[in-house]
């Protein structure tokens, strides 16, 4: 008889003839042995993941807040500032911004008109941003942001020159008018029924507010349509190269807004001829002010 090399017990024959050199406890210790396997050690937790806030959108709406509270530091009102106080702190205006003053274009894209004027824009500006970085590049977005701003101040000076403007919307409007070329035109690798969606919300905000600008009193409908007219034309523009690699993408930005700046540039000058020579009325109450800011949207 044969005995377990382990125990050294006697091996009894199986039912099927098989009978191996372990008996079946040291078989079955063994197996248990085997799988049991270490003790096992808790896995470490994954530390929490920080909120990511969209940095580009963060400063633009930082810039905008921050001139706003110095306005209110140095005595503006905090519901309605009057025209001295506006032009002081930049806002657009014929007289200054085609004669000695053109970085009034600018600055006035900065400059708001009291809270809820601020307030709209910049939940907005949030919004729009939002979806602006996941499509463009830094750049870009920041590039197209100033470009529509200036469109919009010019188209401003052009259709009401005597009218004192501020506010960000030109700007705003521009980029929601780049980003609805851009999405239409790019051949993103985005969901069917997400691009629906988005370009919906994007169509609405645009048509609703100009139509609401139209008809609305006191609202410059004006910077609204050229902001949105120069983001339409720079979204279509850059479509074709969203998905290329990036130094492809940094070498046509450049070329773009080069040109884009010229014709600024040129539709400046254009603006200066045909209203440059427009006098300032004598007294301060005779001035009109003219917010730029859109309604409340689906964006």
């Amino acid at each position: 008889m044969a005995n377990c090399i382990s125990c050294g017990r006697e091996l009894r024959t199986s039912l099927f003839g098989g009978r191996g050199n372990v008996c079946t406890d040291c078989r079955n210790n063994a197996i248990v042995m085997n799988t049991a396997g270490p003790v096992a050690t808790p896995m470490p937790q994954p530390r929490p993941v920080a909120r990511s806030y969209p940095p580009v959108t963060t400063v633009l709406v930082g810039i905008n807040v921050a001139v706003f509270v110095a306005m209110l530091f140095s005595g503006v009102p905090l519901e309605t500032p009057n025209t001295t106080q506006l032009l002081k702190w930049g806002a657009d205006f014929g007289p200054l911004s085609l004669g000695p003053q053109p970085w009034r274009i600018l600055t006035s894209n900065y400059l708001h008109i009291g809270i809820l004027h601020i307030g709209l824009n910049m939940w907005c500006l949030w919004n729009l941003g939002i979806l602006a970085e996941r499509i463009f590049d830094r750049w870009t977005y920041v590039l197209t942001y100033t470009v529509c701003g200036i469109a919009g101040s010019l188209a401003s000076l052009w259709w009401h020159p005597l009218v004192v403007g501020a506010g960000a919307s030109g700007a705003i409007f521009g980029l929601a008018g780049a980003l609805i070329t851009a999405l239409y035109l790019g051949k993103l690798p985005i969901p069917k029924q997400a691009m629906r969606g988005t370009m919906k919300s994007l169509l609405t905000f645009a048509g609703y507010n100009l139509v609401f600008g139209a008809v609305g009193a006191g609202i410059d409908n004006s910077a609204h349509v050229g902001g949105l007219v120069a983001g339409l034309i720079l979204g279509a523009v850059f479509a074709k190269h969203l998905a290329s690699p990036a130094d492809v993408r940094a070498r046509w930005g450049i070329a773009v807004f080069l040109a884009a700046f010229f014709l600024l540039f040129t539709f400046f000058n254009f603006v200066k001829h045909a209203n440059g020579r427009v006098s300032p009325p004598p007294e301060e109450t005779s001035m009109v002010v003219s917010p730029r800011s859109p309604v409340v949207g689906n964006t």
